[in-house]
């Protein structure tokens, strides 16, 4: 399978009305990162602006759409389409989500938690072995941003991870403010998720903004909406993360209510400071 060669650089979300900022010269990235499901038709502007971007950047390919956590078999028109996607680009990273999103014919607009069971953990595996064997790749899951916890499950969400990437050979996506988004829906402490998390496993990482509301009893209950900068605590414990296994290629998301290209910089530039304070020289 094709590893994950992203640079050890920080990244962003490649949005359209950015294209005429990023191609006046040579960005202050690494790399960019697309969703799948946006590339899926055969021509148009998408691809010619992704194409040009392709020519001068690394290339992280992240799905929404796969369903993997569905006890369905997986979509093969969706892997079919997916797999296109890839082969166009040779993406240097391909990741998606621990969640599901689609029953039957009818597709959700968004990424639903599942129980952590031995049972959901073989249909996972499962999955995760057809789309690397598919794709010749080796993909990422990414840990989820929940709202609700499942009585049924077994399994802790860092065991069940290491689990799927013991059995599959995938690589894992940790995306800090989801870690930070769960726990405190949750009222557990990130650092503790954190320190059981298999971090050496870790092939990108993603930052995000979240928003901040309350539940029905005033307790605090965080969604994570990408449409805002990424806040104090996501970045300390970030830092934490970085300090303990080196620069990373690391993504900063939004997706919502995307503001103007420097406004992005300046968040790349945040996450560029982290993994260059934390370079591991050799010694002299």
């Amino acid at each position: 399978m094709k590893p994950n060669r992203l640079p050890a650089r920080s990244g962003l979300g490649y949005k359209p009305q950015h294209f005429a900022d990023i191609i006046r010269g040579p960005q202050p990235v690494g790399f960019f990162e697309v969703h799948a499901e946006n590339y899926m038709g055969a021509g148009g502007p998408p691809h010619a602006q992704l194409g040009k971007l392709r020519e001068d950047y690394a290339l992280s390919i992240h799905g929404v759409g796969l369903s993997i956590g569905s006890m369905q078999p997986l979509d093969k028109e969706h892997l079919k389409r997916l797999k296109a996607v890839c082969d166009r680009y040779e993406p240097e990273s391909f990741s998606e989500h621990l969640a599901w999103s689609s029953h039957d014919t009818v597709f959700l607009n968004d990424l639903l938690p599942l129980p952590y069971t031995e049972e959901t953990l073989a249909r996972v595996a499962e999955h995760v072995d057809e789309v690397q064997t598919i794709l010749g790749r080796r993909m990422l899951l990414e840990n989820p941003a929940t709202y609700l916890l499942f009585e049924e499950s077994t399994i802790a969400e860092t065991d069940f991870l290491r689990a799927v990437a013991r059995l599959t050979g995938c690589g894992l996506l940790l995306d800090v403010n989801n870690v930070f988004v769960a726990s405190t829906n949750h009222n557990r402490s990130p650092r503790e998720y954190l320190a059981d998390f298999p971090l050496e496993l870790v092939g990108e990482i993603h930052l995000s903004g979240h928003a901040v509301s309350e539940d029905e009893h005033g307790a605090p209950l965080l969604i994570d909406s990408h449409d805002s900068p990424v806040t104090d605590p996501v970045w300390d414990l970030y830092d934490e993360v970085i300090a303990k296994i080196g620069p990373t290629p690391s993504l900063v998301e939004w997706d919502n209510d995307v503001p103007a290209w420097d406004v992005l910089l300046s968040e790349a530039r945040a996450a560029e400071d982290v993994l260059a304070r934390h370079t591991r020289r050799p010694a002299a």
